[in-house]
């Protein structure tokens, strides 16, 4: 029997006449779309269009909230009152939720972008405030969370279904936390390579550091970015060697179904 697994991307990210990836060539290699919601990309009508092209290919959906950053795309660091931060994340994620129900779609899931993610992967007060807000929305929404993070955790103790998921592009360090992007080996480039990083974490059963040691864990879903250039051919491959492995590629809520 083989096994189910979930490949996500993040989509939607263009805005005006600003192009960002090629969304219908990824829609239809991955299960899951995490949809951008406006404050560190996508716009209305992006958003609209990326839920119809979602479920016109049976890829479910997720909110892909993010600080207020367009100009740093998400990435920039920031100091939000609690308070402040949780009333955004409500209000991205109902963004989406509108957007799909006009479409006969339906939000199955929430990832944090960019900074927001990374900062709530390792700190434990903040991602409770991210895990608190989805849950607020809907206890029956997923938390799309990396593998051996805090957010995971917090998404555990808000009660929330949480999807573990690994970067096919991204090295990580010793505590199972990202590689920084400014620092050398952090991104993992080309197909083969990529799909060698996922196979060996596979095998492996858990997180691989860039020197060797295995973090054991779960891994629900395989996240493939969509914004370089080699972001579809890549996507193909791993998709490809991840069905000549004896995986199946389904949406993440199936993923997640016994």
């Amino acid at each position: 029997m083989s096994q189910k697994i979930n490949l996500n991307a993040d989509l939607g990210e263009s805005f005006g006449a600003w192009q960002m990836g090629n969304d219908p060539a990824l829609l239809d290699l991955v299960g899951s779309a995490n949809v951008a919601c406006g404050f560190h990309a996508g716009d209305p009508l992006v958003m609209r269009q990326t839920v119809r092209a979602a479920r016109e290919r049976g890829v479910s959906i997720g909110a892909h909230p993010a600080f207020p950053d367009l100009q740093g795309f998400g990435r920039r660091r920031m100091d939000i009152p609690a308070a402040e931060l949780t009333a955004m994340l409500i209000y991205q994620i109902g963004a989406l939720q509108a957007m799909a129900s006009v479409e006969g779609h339906h939000v199955s899931h929430v990832k944090p972008h960019g900074a927001l993610n990374n900062m709530a992967c390792a700190d434990a007060q903040l991602a409770d405030i991210v895990a608190r807000a989805v849950a607020a929305v809907s206890r029956d929404l997923i938390l799309l969370a990396p593998a051996h993070s805090q957010l995971a955790l917090a998404g555990a103790r808000a009660g929330l279904w949480v999807g573990l998921e690994v970067f096919a592009d991204r090295a990580y360090q010793e505590d199972g936390q990202l590689v920084p992007r400014s620092q050398p080996g952090a991104m993992i480039h080309g197909a083969e390579a990529s799909l060698a990083h996922v196979l060996r974490m596979l095998e492996a059963g858990g997180l691989v550091s860039q020197n060797g040691k295995v973090l054991k864990t779960a891994i629900h879903s395989i996240c493939v970015h969509g914004d370089g250039p080699d972001a579809i051919a890549s996507a193909q491959r791993i998709l490809e060697g991840l069905q000549n492995a004896g995986y199946t590629p389904t949406t993440l809520p199936e993923t997640l179904t016994k």
